[in-house]
């Protein structure tokens, strides 16, 4: 799947990666292109340096570009003290032939997650990150605060429901959609004064963000997304289904028991205390972070039919959901996906996994 740079951006590109000392005599074809594989951004090798691009199509967050970049910059520089995501070494900043900037990070060597299987690999690199010590609310920023985790996922819920009118769900989809926001919005008002663990979490820990090193190590290698709240969430994104099979490559189903061995894993392996806080989170958690994902295919089915955005170097929000963005192959892929999880039959199978006589109720 191809990049989506214009070649007077990508020239743009390199006359800005070679100002850096480390990099001066880098020839243009030496800015190698990874396959596209996801909405947000497009990657190329800096030759053998070590070093990576990231060239962002959008802000998924709605930053203006330069502010998409700092936000990313202050996630990777937090999460990569953990030793499982990459390293931070250059914000290259929006200009007139190249509006959306660039990062340069590490580079990770490695292949794809073999999903099922490898599944609780995932398990113990989260709890690195959720161990990493907690800043005071004042040193948080840019980082979004959202230590009250369930209402942060219902307010994400809640606006990207708006596009539920528009998205042609199927009456028995809107249905099971009702019933789930009505559970959501008795379970946010009865849990409103219970206090909630807070840690850095990445929020988008689905298997297609992780590669596996040589060493064995599982690093999380896209970071656009951090903030400060329940590592539930990324547990419950990490293995989804509507996760688990996002992915181009990264693919594959774990069965009910492989999830409840992931979150054990998990538990096993954070800190006592934050195991036992996060612990009565998880499966409520878990149902909030699933509505979050099938509003967002609403969202996506809905404002992909737009036109690119223009003129991003200097917008207020540069989220832009515009099919014309990405290459058409992942297009297809990723509205095969949307299809497939807003179908009234896969949104009933996986809310069995919040049924009673589900496995994980017993985590």
């Amino acid at each position: 799947m191809n990049h989506s740079l214009t070649p007077a951006e990508l020239v743009a590109l390199h006359r800005a990666v070679v100002t850096d000392p480390d990099f001066a005599g880098l020839p243009l074809e030496a800015l190698r292109p990874l396959p596209t594989t996801g909405l947000a951004h497009d990657h190329f090798r800096l030759g053998d340096s070590g070093w990576l691009i990231r060239a962002p199509k959008q802000s998924q967050f709605g930053f203006g570009a330069l502010d998409n970049l700092r936000y990313q910059a202050a996630c990777f520089q937090r999460a990569s003290t953990s030793g499982h995501a990459p390293r931070f070494k250059r914000l290259i900043p929006p200009q007139s032939e190249l509006p959306m900037g660039a990062l340069v990070v590490e580079y990770i060597a490695g292949r794809a997650v073999r999903m099922p299987e490898e599944l609780r690999m995932l398990a113990p690199a989260l709890t690195t990150f959720h161990s990493l010590p907690l800043p005071l609310a004042e040193h948080r920023p840019p980082l979004l605060d959202g230590s009250d985790a369930v209402a942060a996922e219902l307010r994400t819920i809640r606006a990207q429901a708006k596009f539920l009118p528009d998205a042609n769900l199927h009456p028995d989809s809107q249905a099971q959609f009702a019933e789930e926001m009505w559970w959501a919005k008795r379970f946010a008002a009865e849990s409103a004064d219970l206090r909630q663990p807070c840690r850095l979490i990445a929020t988008d820990a689905h298997p297609g963000n992780w590669l596996i090193r040589t060493d064995g190590r599982a690093m999380l290698a896209d970071w656009e997304k951090g903030q400060y709240s329940s590592p539930a969430v990324d547990l419950a994104h990490a293995s989804l289904y509507t996760s688990t099979t996002w992915d181009v490559v990264a693919a594959g189903a774990p069965t009910l028991a492989m999830i409840a061995d992931f979150y054990q894993t998990w538990l096993d392996h954070a800190e006592p205390r934050l195991a036992a806080a996060v612990r009565p989170w998880l499966l409520p958690l878990r149902r909030l972070v699933w509505l979050r994902a099938i509003t967002w295919c609403a969202k996506w089915r809905v404002a992909s039919q737009r036109a690119r955005q223009t003129e991003k170097r200097t917008a207020a929000s540069v989220e832009d959901w515009s099919a014309d963005n990405s290459d058409a192959a992942l297009v297809a892929h990723v509205k095969n996906r949307v299809d497939h999880y807003l179908d009234p039959a896969v949104m009933s199978e996986v809310r069995r996994e919040w049924a009673a006589d589900s496995p994980l109720h017993d985590l």
